[in-house]
């Protein structure tokens, strides 16, 4: 298979004119070219606002030794990387592996396992995908919060109620990333996932794909119990135990809570699994009109069939701390991601379409065990909690909003300027500048500030803040080693809750790894 890189054409092109920009490029009679298929696709909008999409094409033809000479230094040659799970290892396996948690890392950690012979059984303490939206809306709607069925918890994970955003910064030699999309592909996901430089699903669409995969994952062997918690282990028994009372004995047990099971996570703590602190962020959604985003990035405010743009920006402030943005969200909504009762937490999320009137954003810095007193496994966990508790206090219930010249001005907002919520979730005014501790608000506001310089009216007196934004990722870390065991030795930590990831992709694929050291070290089933 050959490849070329950099063909670049107007975004209103068609089909047919992709292909024949191919053939002059490569200076190609028709019936040369036996086939082609798309590999990235980039937007080009250095020269606003005429716009171009950039295509790495791979292609298979006629005499491809003549075409690498001929073409030296525009084409090459590539190697296709087919994802393939290992050799079966020799240790029998006495009872079925069991993998806690149903996110991105334990279903596809169960999914491979299934797939090759192991008939896991994932045990999630949540709900279905549709049982768990009507409990999630009803939240929203009502205010009446489920603790194991919301934003945070049941089928799917955290990334079921976000943007679906899949693109990753994870060196990938294995074909594991293009795996995951290809099956994300199989089970419903649109197609482009698998060419689009920045790929999303959106909610509504992964409902599908993670009900799908479920249903694989039962037809190969696999099991599911959902509103089942794991409440307590028993290290040297090799036993889970469940909050019903029952007992499931096993060799492998791999944990992939998410980042928000604090619960479990003092569990394990109290039970000697090794745990540490980490790093992680905090901070504030920010709305802005899409018209906005979409004039900068494409220097207009009609974009066409263009998608709602995107935007990524980072600033260093003097006082050594890094602010950036993250789990952007184009034409999408700010969501009450509480989970537990008497805190509050935010996200951002989309649609497929991506057709709100709003982007929002996270606003957040980088918060280190230094920051929150990190003497304990568990003090990040405090520290968000406290966060949250006073989210909640603002609010007084609801999600607390606030424009950003009020925040500048340490005062309430009274009144919506140009820019109204765009949420989910009930409501109202408070000051999300006093959630913060020491001097992370005033970061918030300089790091706001100073990406107005990219771009204009980023920091408009209009635009919306609320609070908070504190599920970034794991507050701890379950060490692992090179077979990705803990201190306990049949218990693997897999995907973000355990330190490991983050995002819905890089979750997946830590998922397929752990599930790889299984395969690796087990006969199947």
């Amino acid at each position: 298979m050959l490849r070329i890189n950099q063909l670049k054409l107007p975004v209103s092109h068609t089909p047919d004119q992709l292909r024949e920009k191919l053939l002059q490029t490569l200076r190609m009679r028709e019936k040369e070219l036996k086939q082609y298929t798309v590999r990235k696709r980039s937007l080009d909008a250095r020269k606003k606002p005429e716009l171009y999409y950039v295509y790495t094409i791979d292609f298979t033809a006629a005499d491809e030794e003549r075409l690498l000479k001929r073409l030296r230094g525009k084409v090459q040659r590539v190697k296709e990387i087919t994802y393939a799970a290992p050799a079966h290892g020799s240790e029998k396996m006495n009872t079925r592996p069991v993998v806690v948690g149903c996110g991105p890392a334990g279903l596809f950690c169960a999914f491979l396992l299934a797939s090759e012979g192991y008939r896991p059984l994932i045990v999630e303490r949540g709900a279905p995908v549709r049982e768990r939206k009507e409990d999630v809306e009803r939240f929203w709607e009502q205010g009446c919060l489920d603790p194991e069925s919301n934003v945070q918890f049941g089928e799917g994970g955290a990334g079921t109620f976000s943007d679906g955003k899949l693109n990753t910064l994870v060196k990938d030699s294995c074909g594991r990333n293009r795996f995951v999309l290809e099956t994300f592909v199989r089970f419903g996901a649109p197609e482009d996932i698998l060419w689009e430089q920045k790929p999303h699903i959106g909610t509504d669409i992964l409902m599908d794909v993670v009900e799908n995969m479920r249903e694989s994952i039962i037809r190969a062997g696999g099991e599911f119990r959902f509103h089942t918690k794991v409440a307590d282990v028993i290290p040297a028994a090799g036993c889970l135990v469940l909050d019903n009372g029952e007992r499931i004995r096993t060799d492998a047990a791999v944990f992939a809570p998410g980042h928000s099971a604090r619960d479990t996570f003092q569990m394990l703590n109290e039970r000697g699994v090794a745990m540490e602190a980490k790093s992680f962020a905090v901070g504030v959604r920010v709305e802005h009109p899409q018209s906005l985003i979409d004039g900068n990035a494409y220097g207009r405010t009609d974009r066409g069939a263009l998608p709602a743009a995107a935007y990524k920006l980072t600033e260093k402030l003097e006082n050594g701390r890094g602010v950036y943005t993250f789990c952007m969200c184009p034409g999408g909504y700010v969501v009450n991601a509480s989970s537990e009762p008497g805190m509050l937490a935010v996200n951002g999320m989309s649609y497929h379409g991506r057709a709100g009137e709003n982007a929002n954003s996270a606003v957040i810095v980088t918060v280190s065990p230094e920051d929150y007193g990190g003497d304990h496994p568990l003090a990040g966990v405090r520290f968000q909690r406290e966060l949250e508790r006073r989210a909640w206090e603002e609010g007084k219930g609801r999600i607390p909003v606030q424009r950003f010249a009020d925040y500048c001005g340490d005062r309430i907002s009274d009144h919506f300027g140009a820019v109204r919520p765009n949420m989910k979730g009930a409501y109202r005014f408070g000051n999300v500048r006093r959630i913060f501790l020491g001097e992370l608000a005033a970061s918030i506001q300089e790091g706001i500030s100073r990406m107005d310089r990219k771009i204009r009216g980023f920091a408009g007196d209009d635009v919306l803040l609320s609070g908070v934004e504190s599920r970034t990722s794991s507050p701890v870390r379950i060490p692992r080693d090179a077979a990705f065991v803990s201190s306990v030795p049949w218990i693997y930590p897999c995907g973000e809750g355990a330190g490991y990831a983050g995002g819905i992709t890089s979750a997946a694929m830590d998922g397929l790894k752990v599930a790889e050291a299984l395969i690796r070290r087990f006969t199947e089933i």
